[in-house]
């Protein structure tokens, strides 16, 4: 497959030490000899890296002290020829350096394409490519360990696997269909179709189990901080964070806006939401500040409710408890440090079955409490990497989800009796929508869109 030559800054933008501009493409190679000052790069062995200078052949300027790598197909990331030049990293040099690159015949890459190359050109399958941005995406080690994984194929190989036996099972209701004279092919009945569809049906269950947990190391688990103001939301989301993000004063209704956080419970991605004190309010500001948080509610995966074990249990804490009454949620009760004045057992009432942890956030006490309330409450206080692939991608997911029903709809077609062929269009649509998890029956166009969400530079 031909493409022309793209080029893109495979880096952050920003200043660092290095800034990589990559190429990859036929003319690679060349464009990348053109300005570069130092070996000749058509004539140096692959994977190697030069040092030299960067010249504008035009005004035979030096733009750039540079160290170039040049790795020749098909042993690349792309299958083509790439070229990756290192220089300062700075605004002005990476970015006068990409300007010459395309200046001299290379095309700037489009979100992703240096992935979408390596996926049509044969050297990763879709979900694989889909891979590459959940490790660049991952926000703690178990995420990470998932997408190596998935990268590496382990979700790949179980699925050309799923694919073979239905495919073989096709092929052989057809034998029988369109050659039944030949006496040496078995022939396939209703009871040994059910065997293999039921067995398939298994595996999908398996991965669909495993859906949720991976889920949850893909994209986090949003959860919200919520609880009158001044109880302790804002030195909750500090000491989790380890960073003094919100402001923590004794004046009820200081935090105004929505904060954000990442932070990494026991390898659990959090996107943790510091939200203002929801209240009755006059002041404007506030008042859109609690709007916020209404809405901020309606969206988390969890709700960390926190009291003041320091104060007796208010109207305003009774009407928090009924806003989350349908939702996952952990009460915690704050400044346990100091004389009880809360009501115990009527917070025991009202949280129900939901967990409820004793605080000291300024002592940074029942931490690790709140830890394993939330590894309980959501992965059974367990994660297991190393099995299986966690299928972890809403795409993946619902194709998981539409093959299952494809293979139900066989069964039900088996136990009515009815002919083979009729059976076979099921399977054979099972075997089409595992082909689009891994890229073999999908779409031009969701190609498109999948690797258009990628960074320019991957």
């Amino acid at each position: 497959m031909d493409f022309d030559t793209i080029a893109a800054i495979s880096t952050p933008l920003g200043e660092g030490a290095i800034a990589i501009v990559r190429l990859s493409g036929d003319q690679a190679l060349m464009i990348a000899n053109k300005i570069f000052s130092g070996q000749d790069l058509l004539k140096v062995q692959s994977h190697t890296i030069h040092y030299g200078r960067i010249i504008d052949p035009q005004t035979n300027q030096m733009i750039e002290e540079v160290m170039v790598s040049v790795m020749k197909a098909p042993k690349t990331f792309t299958r083509e020829d790439v070229v990756e030049i290192n220089c300062h990293g700075g605004l002005a040099s990476v970015n006068r350096l990409l300007e010459l690159v395309l200046q001299y015949g290379a095309r700037l890459a489009e979100p992703g394409e240096f992935t979408k190359r390596a996926f049509l050109n044969g050297r990763i399958d879709l979900s694989q490519a889909e891979a590459v941005m959940d490790l660049i995406r991952a926000k703690t080690d178990r995420a990470m360990d998932v997408a190596i994984k998935q990268l590496d194929g382990k979700l790949s190989k179980l699925i050309h696997r799923l694919r073979e036996e239905l495919i073989e099972t096709v092929a052989h209701v057809e034998v029988n269909i369109d050659y039944p004279e030949y006496d040496d092919v078995e022939e396939m009945t209703h009871a040994m179709l059910l065997e293999k569809t039921s067995r398939i049906s298994h595996e999908i269950e398996k991965l669909l189990a495993m859906a949720k947990q991976g889920k949850i190391l893909r994209e986090g688990i949003a959860t919200a901080i919520i609880g009158r103001p001044n109880v302790g939301k804002s030195s909750l989301m500090n000491t989790l964070v380890q960073e003094n993000k919100a402001i923590v004063t004794d004046v009820p209704g200081t935090t105004r806006d929505i904060i954000e956080e990442y932070v990494n419970i026991r390898g659990i991605p959090l996107r943790l939401v510091d939200t203002a004190g929801i209240r009755e309010t006059d002041d404007i500001v506030e008042k859109i500040g609690v709007d916020r948080s209404r809405q901020v509610l309606k969206e988390a995966d969890l709700i960390l409710l926190v009291l003041n074990n320091h104060e007796t249990l208010s109207d305003q804490d009774r009407q928090l408890f009924d806003l989350v009454k349908d939702l996952e949620f952990i009460v915690l009760i704050n400044k346990s440090d100091l004389p009880t004045k809360l009501d115990q057992e009527e917070v025991e009432r009202l949280a129900g079955s939901q967990p409820i942890i004793s605080t000291s956030l300024i002592e940074e006490e029942g931490i690790e409490d709140l830890e394993e309330a939330i590894a309980n409450l959501f992965l059974s206080g367990q994660l297991e990497t190393d099995d299986l692939s966690y299928v972890s991608n809403v795409r993946h997911i619902e194709l998981l989800k539409q093959a299952l029903i494809a293979l139900d709809d066989a069964r039900a077609a088996i136990d009515a009796g009815m002919p083979m062929d009729l059976v076979q269009i099921d399977v054979t649509r099972t075997w089409q929508i595992l082909g689009e998890i891994i890229g073999d029956t999908v779409q031009d166009s969701l190609i498109d869109q999948l690797f258009s969400q990628f960074c320019l530079g991957k």
